[in-house]
Order: C-alpha cells, then structure tokens, then sequence
C-alpha cells in the first residue's frame, strides 16, 4: 500500500446532474495529486441514475476508484462510513458531490497530512455563495451547534474534512446508530487544523440537505452529545415548581377576599394543563435516550453495501482483511 496514498470518499444522493463536472474536477485533482488519489464513491440508494453514470465513466477515468451501492437510503453519515471502511490509502479525505466545497481543499489536506502537521483537518467556511435565507437558516443551525452541543465545531459547520489512518480507523470503531460522525470526529480529538475556504454555489440539482434532515441531525447530535435535553428538563421542573408555589400564595389570596365564585376551579385548570405538558415533554425527552439506547443494543449495521466495484490501479490483496478488523 501506498504511504502517500489520499483516498477521497465522496457520497452521492441526487446527484446524477453533477457528475460529469465532478468527474471533470476529480481529473484536475488527480493531475495535481496524480497516482497518490483514489476516490471512493458510495450512491446512497439513490433514486436517480447516479449510480448507472458512475459506473459507466470511471472505468475510463484517469484515476483509480471504487464504486459501492448501499442496499438503500441510509443517510450521508452511513455512506462515509462505508466509504472509508473501503478505502486503502494512508489519508483520507471526505468531501460532498455537488461541488460546493472547492476540490483543490482536498490537495491542501493531504498537503497538511503527508507534513505530519495535524492528524485532522477541516474546512472552515468564510463565507457561502447562497441565497439570504439559506444563509440565515445555516448560521441559526450552526450557531445552536457549537452554543449547546460542541463548541470546537468551526462557525459554519463542518461539510469536507480529511483524516489520517490512525484517526479513520478509530471513527469505524464507534460504530454508533443514531448519532454524528462530524460530532465523533471532534470528539476522537487528536491535532486538528482548519483551512479556510468560500462555500461555492450549487451548479445544478436541488440540495438533498432538507428540513427534516437538519432536524434529525440536530436531534440526533443533542442526544448523542449533549446533555441539555436532561438539563432543560430539569429547568423546566424547578420552574412549575416555583410557579405552582406562586400559584398556591395567588389562590389562597384570592380565596380569602372571596374573589373565587368556584372553589378551586381556576388553580385545578392551571396546575393539571402546566404539569400535564411538562410530564408529556419529559416521556418525550426520556423516550429519545430510551429510544436510541435500544436501537444500539440491536447490533445492526449502518449499513449494507449491496454492490462493490473497482476500477484503475490493482488494488491490494489485504483490502478485505482491513475491513473485517474495522467492523469487528
């Protein structure tokens, strides 16, 4: 195996109208990185043609590559995952397939790699070619982010990143459910630089990056990291206790100069809607720990490759080896 050798994992999800450029891109980074890139594409269950564009233009690709097809639609974590259990290389590097994160980041990272620099580094966004409300809606999202979850997160989050093997090899090994591999990522820690960069305009598609998704990224991201859910329960608990005490005084007040035609009416009305929610906010909260600890005890995999294809350079007899220590 190569030493020097970046494989790039890139996970595609409607992308089917960005590949010719991506390829085109991919063969720039490959003249400038030349025989030390292998780029790993993993089709999510993807309902366009992605795969079937994929599969016929890197067999005549400059650049050695991979090809995996997921059994189905196991979200863009997963996908990473696979792809890096995949790879060979002795760095790696994952960025998106619709070409807003500027390829040539990926050959400043394996720069920064190779030197010994750091052990991860990540792209910070200095600014995004997107419209207002995209733009607001990000800094909204990623601004909670490092407030209540993980303050090491960049401002504008985290979209591409590269990693040394040591540092892949110990994100395959927390193989979480539910959960963040940019949060786990950050939360390995090892010696991390950030390299700056503008966030480029989408060339064509629509994102697959939608509000249910964020959603359940933040979620996920809050349990798994975070215990505020737990500690705004509890904020909540010693409000409707303080409040109820309050209540108690108001009522026995108003009781007492016989303001209250029917006889603890009001403060029944108010006591059981206030703690009826709180108690229902709270299963909610219980549930999700619940919830995602169960899902864990499964022993499912993130992920079930269901076609794995190689294309270019020979690839080495120990390849399989590496991925059933890496999943065991």
């Amino acid at each position: 195996m190569a030493s020097s050798l970046i494989s790039l994992v890139i996970p595609v999800y409607r992308n089917a109208e960005n590949i010719a450029e991506l390829l085109q891109a991919l063969e720039r980074l490959h003249g400038e990185l030349g025989d030390d890139l292998e780029v790993v594409f993993v089709v999510d269950g993807s309902p366009d043609d992605s795969y079937l564009r994929l599969s016929a233009s890197l067999p005549m690709a400059p650049f050695r590559s991979q090809l995996l097809l997921l059994s189905r639609n196991f979200g863009s974590f997963a996908a990473i995952r696979a792809g890096l259990a995949a790879s060979q290389g002795e760095f790696f590097a994952v960025m998106a397939a619709d070409l807003q994160e500027p390829p040539e980041l990926i050959f400043q990272f394996a720069k920064l790699l190779r030197e010994g620099k750091c052990d991860v580094a990540v792209g910070r966004r200095t600014g995004r070619a997107d419209p207002l409300r995209s733009r607001m809606a990000s800094a909204l999202f990623w601004g909670f982010f490092r407030r209540c979850i993980q303050r090491e997160i960049p401002t504008g989050g985290v979209d591409v990143f590269g990693c040394t093997r040591a540092v892949r090899d110990h994100l395959l090994r927390l193989s979480e459910n539910n959960s963040s591999l940019v949060g786990l990522l950050f939360w390995v820690g090892f010696r991390r630089i950030e390299v700056p960069y503008m966030r480029q305009q989408r060339r064509a598609g629509r994102s697959g990056w939608t509000l249910r998704k964020k959603t359940r990224y933040l979620m996920d991201s809050i349990f798994s990291f975070s215990d505020l859910p737990i500690r705004g329960l509890l904020s909540l608990g010693l409000f409707g206790l303080c409040l109820s005490v309050l209540l108690a005084a108001v009522v026995a007040v108003a009781k007492i100069e016989g303001n209250i035609p029917v006889p603890g009416y009001a403060a029944t009305v108010l006591v059981v809607t206030f703690f009826g929610a709180l108690n229902c906010f709270g299963l909610g909260v219980i549930g999700g720990y619940v919830w995602r600890t169960f899902e864990n005890t499964k022993g499912r995999p993130n992920y079930i490759v269901a076609i794995q294809e190689r294309y270019g350079a020979a690839q080495p007899a120990n390849l399989a080896s590496d991925q059933k220590v890496l999943e065991s």
